[in-house]
C-alpha cells in the first residue's frame, strides 16, 4: 500500500482559534510536517484552541497516532485546547483499541468540567 500524501490546511477562525483540515494518510513518513505546524501556531502564532477536522484522513498508522499525542501533549504543554473534529469510525475504532480515545478527544476532561459546573 501506498500512503497518501498528508495535506495540512490552515484556516485562521480567529484571532486565537486555527483549524487544520487534515486529508491524506498519517504515517511515519509525514506526520511531522502535523507537528511544526502546531509548533509555530502556538509558539509564533499564540493559538489558544486548535481544531483539527479529521474528515479526510484515510489512513492513520502508529506513528500517525503518536504523531496525534504528541501534537496533544503540545498544545496541553502550552495551555491551549485541542478538538479532533469529523473523525471517521477507523480513526475512533484505533484510538478506541489503543486505549487513546479518551486521551484525544477530551471526554473525560469535559466531563469533569460539566460536573465541576
Amino acid at each position: 500500500m501506498n500512503p497518501q500524501a498528508l495535506q495540512c490546511t490552515l484556516a485562521v477562525l480567529d484571532a486565537h482559534t486555527a483549524r487544520i483540515v487534515l486529508s491524506g494518510d498519517i504515517v511515519y513518513d509525514n506526520g511531522d510536517q502535523l507537528l511544526v505546524m502546531v509548533d509555530e501556531l502556538l509558539t509564533v502564532h499564540g493559538v489558544r484552541a486548535i481544531r483539527l477536522d479529521c474528515g479526510g484522513i484515510g489512513f492513520c498508522d502508529s506513528y500517525g497516532l503518536s504523531t496525534l499525542l504528541a501534537v496533544r501533549r503540545r498544545v496541553a504543554a502550552a495551555g491551549a485546547q485541542l478538538e479532533l473534529d469529523n473523525r471517521r469510525p477507523s480513526l475512533d475504532r484505533l484510538m478506541r483499541r489503543t486505549h487513546t480515545f479518551q486521551h484525544l478527544t477530551g471526554t473525560v476532561a469535559r466531563q469533569r468540567e460539566e460536573a465541576d459546573s
